[in-house]
């Protein structure tokens, strides 16, 4: 998280876990959510918000998907089906699911596929937002096997040298279990800044960091700059930048990351890609590899220990304390919030409160 997009104590209100799973997974049922998709579509935005992935939880994608059932954008009870399917892959039409709720399916679909055979790949086309996709790689871990994922997302991202949106954000998340070290989890955008992250710079505000976006020419814009309006579909009002941002700082490094993941993502999911056919649609793409069909996994599980330990072990450069590997910060933060609360800026706590006096349902989180 960047250090300025951190909500404050004086701007939060801490809530207890079970509390915040409670209301939210009653405004899904209120949605027309099924009673157990209602739980896992919880459990994917809680456990983002106890990682620390503000962006991606209850604060910011409730009530984006909220909207979108309301406008008919997301089927609350998808009928979603395997399309095509072989003893490592499958294809699945999500029917407009959420993929906090399809997403999971798919993984464990993978999993499976990955207990039998070593490998297992799924994509998902006709889907909406997956959610902290780190949540779906992390399936796998328990399994004792490497879990991947990724989205295609709509557009809203310039390509190196673009003056206009080609790509999504395409988030990429890799999971990879050690023995004893807390697992490596690797979850992030592909374009410099989430645009989720761009809602919560608004909502606490402060300006955008040098780089994140571009003037409406397409020029990366490299110094501070305040954080745009949201547009009609409560979708950022800005030109983001690649992973990079310039292509002196290795933009096309990231405009071909986010090409990857449209391709693995959006078009071998036969649901087109991020630009086409658009908002509101999303594609995904899940695999699980079982350790054991490549090597033996208390090895495999060794050999991360000694290279997590060397990592987080660095000597840090000056101003810096230590050095921290991909998931050992979220796991620190999620003892910190079972134990402490999670933050909630007012502003969420007040959206709650209204949304719960709508809907007729009991507000429990003041």
């Amino acid at each position: 998280m960047v250090e300025r997009l951190r909500v404050t104590e004086e701007d939060s209100m801490r809530v207890a876990e079970d509390d915040l799973r409670e209301v939210a997974r009653a405004i899904f049922l209120k949605c027309g959510v099924p009673d157990e998709d209602a739980e896992r579509a919880t459990d994917v935005l809680v456990t983002s918000d106890l990682r620390g992935v503000e962006s991606h939880g209850v604060s910011n994608s409730l009530r984006g998907y909220v909207q979108g059932f309301k406008e008919d954008e997301i089927n609350p009870a998808p009928q979603w089906k395997i399309l095509r399917e072989t003893p490592s892959t499958a294809n699945i039409d999500s029917d407009r699911g959420l993929g906090i709720v399809v997403g999971p399916k798919a993984m464990e679909i993978a999993i499976e596929k990955a207990r039998n055979v070593g490998v297992g790949v799924v994509t998902i086309r006709n889907s909406r937002h997956l959610g902290m996709i780190s949540y779906h790689a992390m399936m796998a871990l328990e399994h004792d096997m490497i879990g991947m994922s990724m989205s295609s997302c709509p557009a809203n991202v310039n390509p190196t040298f673009g003056a206009e949106a080609r790509f999504g954000t395409n988030p990429l998340a890799l999971a990879a279990p050690g023995d004893r070290e807390t697992p490596f989890v690797f979850d992030a955008a592909m374009s410099i800044v989430p645009a989720n992250k761009l809602v919560l710079a608004r909502r606490l505000g402060v300006k955008l960091l040098p780089g994140w976006v571009a003037d409406e020419d397409g020029t990366p814009l490299m110094h501070e700059v305040d954080a745009p309006p949201q547009g009609p579909d409560g979708i950022p009002m800005a030109n983001i930048l690649p992973l990079g941002s310039t292509v002196d700082l290795g933009s096309h490094k990231g405009y071909g990351l986010m090409a990857v993941v449209d391709i693995l993502g959006g078009i071998l999911s036969g649901g087109g890609y991020g630009l086409v056919p658009g908002r509101p649609n999303f594609n995904h793409y899940v695999a699980a590899y079982d350790i054991e069909a490549f090597m033996d996994t208390a090895e495999f599980k060794s050999t991360m220990d000694e290279w997590l330990h060397a990592l987080r072990t660095t000597r840090p450069a000056p101003g810096h304390d230590r050095v921290i590997y991909p998931g050992l910060m979220e796991a620190e933060t999620v003892e910190n919030r079972r134990a402490n609360g999670i933050p909630l800026h007012v502003e969420v706590i007040e959206w709650f409160r209204s949304t719960c006096s709508r809907m007729g349902i009991p507000f429990n989180l003041a």
